[in-house]
């Protein structure tokens, strides 16, 4: 009898020029450890806002995703939120940035750091 393994499909997604520029500052930390945990909270002009750490340790209740070397972590509350957005880092003329494109955002401020559900 053969066991069937199926993979969950990832809560969200983390784009490669995102892995990559999260790789690079952990290189720069000198910390092989460190993982990337993206969260929200309450705040900002539009009700909740995103952030990003770096967090060497993991919750036994988080979710966690591995892209190019790197693990993303996130938090059971903020995954309510973050299920089904795009994490990506751009670089243009107004400078570099991540950005997250979160289909569960109903709106969201002028500077894109904040948003409602």
């Amino acid at each position: 009898m053969n066991a069937v393994t199926e993979q969950m499909p990832d809560p969200l997604v983390f784009t490669d020029n995102a892995a990559n520029k999260v790789r690079q500052l952990i290189e720069e930390e000198g910390n092989p450890d460190l993982k990337l945990r993206v969260f929200v909270t309450g705040g900002g002009c539009s009700g909740f806002q995103y952030g990003f750490t770096f967090d060497e340790s993991t919750s036994e209740d988080d979710t966690s995703m591995q892209k190019g070397g790197v693990t993303l972590l996130i938090d059971p509350m903020s995954l309510q939120y973050l299920a089904g957005a795009e994490i990506d880092y751009q670089e243009g003329i107004e400078g570099a940035q991540f950005v997250i494109k979160n289909p569960n955002a109903t709106s969201t401020c002028g500077c894109g750091s904040s948003f409602s559900a």
